[in-house]
């Protein structure tokens, strides 16, 4: 039967559920008559649709047409012959599944579009009602659209479940995972399993200097650049672990292979120019390296051994590449800090730090008010740890910018009970990291603070040791600046350990000036430690600081102190340091 004639109207104008059909699809027609299958496509252009056609009459045609395109519709002519129409479905769902069918026909009985479904068809479409082929395509075109985005939005929930949205290298589970699975794979000869962890060396600068957008760029072109020096066909693999650091796993490698392979990478970042608008950086990384012993680790236990060995390369300055050896002294004192890290972070999510506080004694009668120095504890299961056991932990590990939060934050809170905060005379020394004061939201941090607790910032004393300072010298100096600012005072601590004190003492603007406390021990014994401390007290005073001696542990030190014109001691000999009493007023 040939299709009744079918009149051709002028389109209206698309509704939005039939904009759709305004979109270019390919039709493939299974069809033996080309008149027919001319008038289906005149059909549908006469409704604005737009295909791309495919006419094919035979079976081998057909299988053809479908190994060189996916097809966004197929119609087969169901005709006299179902059986044949039978073979045309079961081939179009063999080869492309996601085809939708629309199966034409000579009937108008209900039971022929049954039958086309029982088929596998999605719609049957009446040879003389062609004109429905119009709102059967538009609904398909549309549920293929949408399948589309289901299936993309599967896939890309896929590869996000296993990748860096960032870099879109692999991410931190998923290498874990690739970790694991390497540990039980046997070594071959003097070729085993090697991993690596990079490090970017300017990440922070040109991420606090640049801006986010610029540091995410690094990192980006850092990903490349090492993905670009991988072996392609050796199942390596290469991750980001987060910030600034990557993983990567070579896969049986031997050890002079894996050190050439990073200093190839090395030399390729370091060769590398990172330009932000009309900045640019020169870049560098550090590696650490070691070899994987089937059985022996977890993947965990990896990672934290070969942080180790990237913060050994890290001190080496640029470009340092550090090999792990479980007998390597400093790496296995390394190896012992690390421990510290789940310990301080669990006493910061639980609030296990605990504070002390140690009085100073005024030793000139002009010297008035409540001094006190606050002083931290780790309560590790019970056990009060003294800060020389965990500080240089937190400060290898980027952990000290939380724990000057919470010292800050639980000072600020005694002083507020205590309504020492408010008191008219008195100096609280709270004690910062040089790290903290290249924290750009540190400063505004304890402003929030002080007007929350209404802490008079003349009461507050923050002091930094000399060292830390002076390594952090531009950092400091506009820190210092910025606070003294707000009315807020500032300390020197452990002055006199540097070679350059007293040169440096220009540079940096304080109100206090703490000597240190090896040279005030041995005062009344080794006249170089007097003639120390009566310099520093000296150019002091000449600088309008307030002096401050530590370690002084007895009354004839304090005496001592006292006739040089020291303003203040602390040590044993004064007052040991102990818990604070939330509740009164010392004073």
């Amino acid at each position: 039967m040939r299709y009744p004639a079918v009149p051709v109207t002028k389109p209206l104008t698309a509704t939005p559920a039939e904009a759709v059909t305004r979109q270019h699809f390919h039709l493939l027609i299974v069809d033996q008559s080309p008149t027919d299958a001319a008038l289906i496509v005149e059909v549908l252009k006469s409704h604005g649709m737009r295909p791309s056609v495919t006419h094919v009459r035979t079976s081998d045609e057909l299988t053809n047409a479908l190994s060189q395109q996916i097809y966004d519709i197929a119609i087969s002519d169901h005709g006299d012959q179902p059986l044949a129409s039978l073979s045309t479905v079961n081939l179009i769902q063999n080869l492309t599944p996601d085809t939708p069918i629309i199966v034409i026909g000579n009937t108008l009985l209900e039971s022929a579009e049954m039958e086309a479904i029982k088929l596998g068809a999605q719609d049957y479409v009446s040879k003389q009602r062609l004109m429905r082929l119009v709102p059967v395509i538009a609904r398909e075109l549309r549920r293929g659209t949408d399948k589309k985005i289901h299936r993309e939005t599967e896939r890309n929930l896929a590869f996000l479940s296993h990748h860096d949205t960032l870099t879109h290298l692999l991410n931190r589970s998923e290498f874990e995972r690739r970790l694991e699975k390497s540990l039980h794979e046997p070594i071959e000869g003097d070729e085993g399993n090697v991993l690596m962890q990079v490090d970017v060396y300017q990440f922070k600068l040109i991420n606090d200097s640049c801006g986010h957008l610029a540091g995410d760029e690094l990192l980006r072109q850092t990903a490349r650049l090492l993905k670009h020096q991988l072996r392609g066909d050796a199942g390596d693999a290469i991750a980001r672990l987060g910030g600034d650091e990557f993983g990567i796993l070579l896969k049986h490698i031997s050890k002079q292979a894996a050190f050439d392979l990073a200093r190839r990478m090395s030399k390729e970042i370091s060769g590398h120019r990172f330009r932000w608008g009309d900045a640019a950086f020169s870049i560098s990384i550090s590696i650490g390296i070691m070899g994987i012993n089937p059985g022996e680790n977890t993947a965990s236990e990896l990672l934290a051994s070969v942080d180790i060995a990237c913060g050994a390369a890290r001190e080496q300055g640029h470009s340092g590449i550090q090999w792990y050896q479980n007998d390597d002294v400093e790496l296995t004192y390394r190896r012992s800090e690390m421990q510290w890290v789940p310990r301080i972070k669990k006493a910061l999510e639980n609030d296990k730090f605990v504070l002390f506080a140690q009085t100073m004694c005024g030793l000139q009668t002009s010297r008035k008010g409540l001094h006190q120095e606050f002083l931290l504890r780790l309560n590790d299961e019970g056990e009060l740890v003294p800060p020389g056991a965990f500080i240089p932990a937190a400060e290898r590990y980027r952990l000290m910018g939380q724990i000057d939060r919470w010292v800050v934050h639980n000072v600020f809170k005694y002083l507020a009970v205590t309504r020492l905060g408010q008191e008219p005379e008195g100096t609280f020394f709270i004690n910062l990291s040089g790290a903290t004061l290249s924290d750009p939201g540190f400063f505004s941090d304890i402003d929030a603070l002080a007007a929350a607790y209404q802490i008079l910032p003349e009461r507050i004393c923050f002091e930094i040791t000399e060292t830390a300072a002076i390594e952090n010298m531009a950092d400091s100096v506009e820190f210092i600046k910025d606070i003294r600012g707000k009315g807020y005072k500032f300390a020197l601590d452990d002055f006199g350990a540097g070679m350059s004190s007293f040169s440096y003492l220009k540079m940096i603007p304080v109100d206090y000036l703490k000597i240190d406390g090896s040279f005030v021990k041995n005062l009344l014994r080794n006249p170089i430690d007097r003639g120390i401390v009566e310099a520093c007290n000296g150019i002091a005073h000449a600088a309008n600081l307030q002096t401050v001696a530590e370690f002084v542990e007895d009354d004839d030190c304090r005496l001592a102190l006292q006739q040089m014109g020291v303003d203040f001691a602390q040590g044993f000999g004064i007052s040991r340091p102990g818990p604070l009493n939330w509740s009164a007023n010392p004073n």
